[in-house]
């Protein structure tokens, strides 16, 4: 049997002899793959961006070109990716995405050396090297940290739960939540003891070497592969067993002529542009504002722990509501972060900054999992989801840049927080204008 095919298959043991439903296994998988993703996020590249500038001799503004260029061109690649997923399934993008997440590891921490030994042997400034260089790692990193991993990674978790779906997803999300929070405090601590270029040679090999051979033996990519059934009730044989296989499937195509689709996509991607922007720049956005840099390491934490509650109490409500009144309640959270923004240098600034990015990530977290396979089905996920991370990525992408050229231009962060707090009010008012009638509960659907 070709590997191709054992990857698609039962192979190597059968995971329905398993003593539990495997679905748990796979959520496990599912939520350790989210957190390998980390050295392609933002908040795993942040913590070497002023390394980076020194090591590099770029300005800030260059780091965050080049960060816009990889990210965007990494999103040119991802609703292709999302067909992979659909033909090839989950674990073999898993374990090739980490594979060549571990790969941009690596080439990123010989930029320098790299860069310059080109530069002398071409008689050029470093920079023009340099920049190149680190714009093809990032588009590595984001690519298969950002894109291709953590969609897999989720897509994968939610045909293995239907019924309890929000629950599932909530519990994934408090491990995620606290990782990514703990992220940037982590590696800080890593570069400290290691190195910067240690601490990238040690994610390296544990995304490549050790979660690559995990999700190679242990990830299935459904249920039905295993002769299961979602939720492992061998019973559901209803309308709510059949949704993820049946007629309501919807096709990219349809996404795209969907209104309700785009609105979604927006809400999303402004988080992306905001979030990644701060967490970017975040400690020259405390700076700016006469705090240091452990008071900006350190807002993640409580962040976090807000994230955390709001996630699982919304995904647990999720599986018996809509949606909509989640995302009217996100983008009214974002706005507090915007305002918190412009106060930061107050206390009450800096709580409410908190709070804003605290409930609204929390609920970002929930819509981002369930939003496409509640309103388009299964048979497509990974391409309507590739679709929209493409779009995700990309407002990612500008997000720094745009705060960097607002810091430029205005000699503040600030005028691109009030841009993003006018951008959220427009989608706040088509969120509870738009009519959603494929906004339905699981619990509704079954019955």
């Amino acid at each position: 049997m070709k590997l191709s095919a054992r990857l698609t298959s039962d192979w190597p043991f059968a995971a329905a002899r398993a003593p539990f439903f495997y679905g748990w296994v796979v959520f496990a998988l599912s939520t350790l793959g989210y957190l390998c993703s980390v050295p392609g996020q933002t908040m795993g590249m942040a913590v070497f961006a002023d390394t980076y500038i020194t090591e590099l001799q770029l300005t800030r503004t260059q780091l965050s070109l080049a960060y816009l260029l990889g990210t965007v061109c990494s999103a040119l690649l991802l609703p292709g990716a999302g067909r992979w997923y659909d033909r090839y399934g989950a674990r073999l993008l898993m374990v090739a995405a980490s594979l060549l997440l571990a790969a941009a590891l690596l080439f990123i921490s010989g930029t320098d050396a790299l860069g310059a030994a080109l530069a002398q042997a071409l008689h050029i400034p470093l920079p023009w090297v340099t920049f190149p260089l680190i714009m093809i790692g990032y588009f590595g990193v984001r690519f298969a940290g950002q894109g291709v991993l953590t969609s897999a990674s989720r897509n994968v978790l939610l045909v293995w739960f239907e019924r309890r779906r929000g629950f599932v997803v909530g519990c994934s999300g408090v491990f995620v939540s606290l990782g990514f929070s703990l992220a940037p405090l982590l590696l800080a601590t890593l570069i400290t003891m290691q190195g910067w270029r240690g601490a990238l040679w040690t994610m390296a090999f544990g995304v490549g070497g050790l979660f690559a051979l995990v999700a190679l033996l242990t990830v299935r990519d459904h249920p039905r592969v295993s002769g299961l059934l979602a939720d492992g009730e061998a019973g559901l044989t209803g309308a709510a067993g059949q949704q993820d296989a049946g007629s309501d499937d919807r096709s990219a195509a349809d996404a795209k002529r969907d209104p309700v689709f785009w609105l979604y996509a927006g809400a999303l991607s402004m988080h992306a542009l905001f979030g990644t922007a701060v967490t970017f720049h975040v400690v020259a956005i405390f700076a700016a504002a006469g705090r240091d840099q452990s008071e900006a390491f350190g807002m993640f934490l409580p962040q976090a722990l807000i994230s955390v509650l709001v996630n699982l109490t919304a995904s647990l409500a999720a599986d018996r509501m809509r949606l909509q009144p989640l995302l009217v309640l996100m983008l009214v959270f974002f706005l507090v972060a915007s305002f918190a923004f412009t106060r930061l240098e107050t206390p009450y600034g800096y709580a409410l900054l908190v709070l804003g990015f605290g409930v609204g990530g929390g609920l970002w977290g929930v819509l981002s999992n369930l939003v496409f396979i509640r309103q388009y089905g299964a048979r497509h996920l990974g391409e309507v989801s590739g679709f929209n991370a493409a779009i995700t990525v990309f407002a990612s992408a500008i997000g720094p840049l745009v705060f960097s050229l607002a810091n430029d231009r205005f000699g503040t962060f600030e005028a691109a927080a009030v841009a993003c707090g006018v951008g959220l009010s427009v989608l706040l008012a088509a969120a509870l204008w738009l009519p959603q009638p494929h906004d339905r509960s699981p619990r509704r659907r079954g019955n």
